[in-house]
């Protein structure tokens, strides 16, 4: 029987903390605080990424992510890869009912490395940020990149990137999620919608946050000139931060198949504010809907086959 699956959560392993530390451009760690470009300084709980204390949290397969709020992935070759060698290094040392997703270093991205680093059998799939989805232009010259993934069966995971320098300064700490990091993912599946097929025919491929609930726009989309179409069946919207109101009403756009579990954790917390899994009706639409959700849907994104 297939476990339960949560295909986001962050935790930071140390080596990833003491290249941060080493930085004195953003992004950086001073001490346990966070310097980003374009948000205020954010203190770090070190709590959220102590593994043997997360573990204790979890049921079912967790997949962690790189935070692409930092803009690790767009960062000068000989920073990123100090970075991102520290990151999936970590693969090595998780535990069987945890995974990885890799990221790419997007400034001159090394193919052979990247194809090398997707074998290893703890990495699930490749973590893009949404800024590099932000139009079809930036979509096709990303294609390589997304081609590689392809080629190695694997899926990609689509994540809010930097908020950017003009976010405003003098707004709550939750301004970033509700604003860019909704827009940027909202941005990526349109051009996805528009490009992403045609470029790469069976890549599986998911939008965090249930892709800024684009798709819920298809009647504006139909107004301006646009068309949903149909359902593709190989991508997939993951669900943080979102509840019953917003999966309900996605489901009744896309469907219930595409739509596969996230928490966010530490971010957020998975629904229930419990230990991950599937227990009954979470999310008050039904115990099948539930299973699909935390289950049946994450497997297919996975490990694709036929339903």
């Amino acid at each position: 029987m297939n476990p339960t699956v949560d295909v986001h959560q962050h935790l930071w392993p140390p080596g990833l903390v003491e290249e941060l530390r080493r930085r004195r451009q953003p992004p950086y760690l001073d001490g346990w605080v966070l310097h980003l470009d374009g948000e205020p300084p954010y203190s770090v709980d070190p709590e959220d990424h102590d593994l043997t204390r997360r573990a204790t949290q979890e049921d079912g397969l967790v997949l962690l992510s790189l935070s692409s709020p930092l803009g690790i992935e767009s960062l000068a070759p000989a920073e990123a890869h100090r970075l991102l060698d520290a990151w999936h290094g970590f693969a090595d040392d998780l535990p069987a009912d945890y995974g990885l997703w890799a990221a790419p270093a997007l400034v001159e991205p090394d193919l052979d490395g990247l194809a090398k680093t997707l074998a290893h059998d703890r990495v699930h799939g490749l973590q893009v940020p949404a800024t590099a989805l932000a139009t079809p232009s930036a979509l096709e010259a990303l294609a390589p990149v997304l081609t590689t993934v392809q080629q190695a069966d694997l899926p990609v995971l689509v994540h809010p990137g930097p908020a950017g320098p003009g976010t405003p300064t003098d707004v709550p700490g939750w301004w970033p999620a509700l604003t860019s990091y909704v827009a940027q993912q909202s941005a990526a599946w349109h051009s996805w919608h528009i490009a992403g097929r045609s470029l790469l025919p069976t890549l599986r491929i998911a939008f965090v946050g249930l892709a800024g609930l684009a798709p819920l726009h298809h009647e504006r989309l139909a107004q301006r000139g646009g068309n949903l179409g149909a359902i593709d069946r190989h991508v997939y919207y993951e669900t943080s931060s979102y509840g019953t109101q917003a999966i309900d009403a996605m489901s009744r756009v896309v469907g219930v198949d595409p739509l596969v579990n996230g928490s966010d954790r530490p971010y957020a917390e998975p629904i229930g504010h419990g230990r991950s899994g599937a227990r009954g009706d979470q999310y008050g639409l039904g115990e099948a809907l539930s299973r699909a959700i935390f289950v049946v849907n994450p497997h297919h994104l996975l490990t694709g086959g036929h339903r």
